[in-house]
């Protein structure tokens, strides 16, 4: 049985006029680390809402452990743990209220489960005594991920929790999930940031409220349909507009200081010929090679 599932799930806003999930299915496994990619408005939260019971779908089947969102409510309650994208914990309170409060609400106690949060808690324990609002945004993400873990959930779900961190805290965090994933905890994490689908088991892409694929993160870079070429030259935009005028192209778009580009075919010169190709069009300072697709590739690639 798997640990979520969702089966043709739709829920609209605005008396419909506002599609945010729009007839979504898939399933996460015990013990997976699974998570929902897209930009914000893909319909992430919504998602997480109607499988913590905090919204109900318009149509479809979702079930958490084996209950049913709707019917069973109650029951799934007590089974996950949630933190929600922004910081909902409440800040007059001290780190050590916020979670004794959290541990009180689920009949347990810090005591009986610190086991579980321990190696978050003691980067937590030299502030307890401070307010959680003016904790660093770090710190509020660890306060936060405490605070949804110590009733011991079964499965936890954590709606963009690194946006707005510091890359170092970024980093920390996905340590910690790992850890967490390896207590046999099922964990969904939704992010915008393409770079952290990678660190998943599984992902499944998502974009105005449609599931576009779902598979690991390799077989989706794997997947990816062209030669893909990293392109840089001495000016971006002129680079851009003389590869969508070049007939073995079929997509570009900047990636940092270069341009990704995809090109029909296998042609084992195409990048000579895009090189000089490129130089006849002004551009200077060329350099061309081929590369991996990244999740992000074929994400752009699955949208045009």
């Amino acid at each position: 049985m798997p640990s979520v599932s969702l089966k043709n799930i739709f829920k609209t806003y605005d008396d419909g006029k506002v599609k945010a999930v729009n007839d979504v299915s898939f399933e996460v496994e015990q013990g997976e680390l699974f998570g929902l990619i897209g930009p914000d408005g893909a319909g992430k939260t919504s998602i997480f809402r109607i499988l913590t019971t905090l919204l109900l779908p318009d149509k479809g089947t979702a079930t958490v452990e084996g209950l049913d969102v709707v019917k069973d409510y109650r029951a799934i309650r007590n089974k996950v743990g949630y933190m929600p994208g922004k910081f909902s914990l409440y800040p007059d309170l001290s780190v050590e209220e916020n979670l004794n409060f959290f541990a009180t609400v689920f009949g347990t106690t810090i005591r009986e489960n610190y086991n579980l949060i321990k190696e978050i808690y003691v980067q937590l324990e030299p502030f307890k005594k401070r307010r959680a609002g003016k904790l660093s945004g770090g710190m509020k993400q660890k306060l936060a991920l405490c605070c949804a873990l110590i009733h011991k959930p079964t499965v936890l779900f954590l709606d963009e929790p690194t946006t707005g961190v510091d890359p170092v805290s970024r980093k920390e965090f996905w340590e910690m999930l790992k850890r967490l994933k390896a207590q046999n905890i099922t964990i969904l994490v939704s992010t915008a940031y393409m770079d952290e689908a990678t660190l998943c088991d599984r992902i499944a892409l998502i974009h105005s409220g449609k599931i576009l694929t779902v598979d690991t993160p390799a077989n989706i870079s794997a997947a990816y349909p062209d030669k893909l070429l990293e392109v840089k030259a001495n000016k971006m935009s002129a680079l851009l507009n003389a590869l969508s005028r070049f007939q073995k192209v079929s997509g570009s778009y900047a990636f940092g200081e270069y341009a990704h580009v995809s090109v029909n075919g296998n042609e084992e010169n195409i990048e000579g010929e895009l090189k000089n190709y490129l130089q006849l069009a002004g551009l200077e300072n060329i350099e061309i090679k081929p590369i991996k697709a990244s999740v992000e590739d074929y994400f752009i690639k699955l949208l045009k």
